[in-house]
């Protein structure tokens, strides 16, 4: 059955779009079929950066590994048991037709809390949440004194990921692995690096995740996306000196890959 791996915080901007489509590649191109599924149904960045990867794999004439994106299918209301919810029908539904073709499947959730997103994170293996080197988003797992020194308690996204992994320990499935992927650290030693790095120490052995390095800001992943491309397709289109910032780029996704620990991946990226 196929490693299910959800990207998902509660925060937009974090960059779970970049980091979701990096990861999919990665594995996709180290010969493992990895499919997924979007689940912001509004604005639909993952199934987007896939699209344009299609239709730049069209025009060019080039074609390299990739995901594969699904949508969910559609269920007639009638089909529900009573009291069922239409999302819950839908995803699991999209998660049983994937799953014995797959060694991944990879779920993108919104940047908000939503019934889909709340079930995915029940049906993570492997939980990916990338967080802004800001205590504005460390907010988001957990409450903070004014001195960014004490924990205070878990805010609401960490609750919602303690009762994920309630459910999965009730129908007897395995614990979650969760990373919490830091992006957007600064290269400059400063107060609030040190602090949100003591912050974030204490907080993984309070509730339980393990901390992973993530993407610096660089424009490249801006550029990238019109034409669905990653850090790693670059050879491919022609480039064939990569500059220091790619360089440095392309080793963050190797240190992230390597910090997620997925089974059967031999990070050689």
């Amino acid at each position: 059955m196929a490693h299910i791996i959800v990207v998902g915080n509660e925060k937009g901007g974090a960059g779970k779009s970049t980091v979701s489509m990096h990861v999919a590649t990665a594995l996709a191109r180290l010969g493992h079929k990895v499919c997924a599924l979007d689940l912001d149904l509004r604005q639909r960045t993952m199934g987007r950066y896939v699209e344009n990867r299609r239709e730049f794999q069209c025009q060019s004439g080039l074609d390299f590994a990739g995901p594969e994106c699904h949508d969910l299918p559609e269920v007639d209301q009638a089909d529900l048991e009573p009291g069922e919810n239409i999302y819950d029908r839908r995803l699991s539904a999209a998660v049983a037709a994937l799953e014995p073709d797959c060694d991944f499947i990879l779920i993108d959730c919104p940047g908000s809390h939503t019934r889909l997103s709340q079930v995915a994170h029940s049906l993570a293996d492997t939980l990916i949440t990338p967080l802004n080197d800001s205590f504005v988003d460390f907010d988001l797992l957990a409450r903070i004194d004014s001195d960014g020194e004490k924990i205070k308690g878990p805010s609401v996204y960490s609750e919602m990921v303690w009762s994920a992994r309630q459910l999965r320990a009730q129908a007897g499935l395995k614990p979650i692995d969760w990373v919490v992927v830091r992006n957007r650290v600064g290269t400059q030693r400063m107060v609030n690096k040190e602090k949100m790095e003591r912050a974030i120490d204490l907080l993984a052995g309070r509730i339980g995740f393990r901390v992973s390095p993530g993407f610096s800001e660089r424009v490249i992943f801006r550029e990238l996306f019109p034409r669905g491309l990653t850090l790693l397709d670059l050879k491919d289109i022609g480039v064939k000196q990569l500059n220091i910032s790619n360089i440095a780029a392309r080793q963050e996704l190797r240190d992230m890959m390597k910090t997620l620990r997925l089974p059967g991946v031999e990070v050689a990226i």
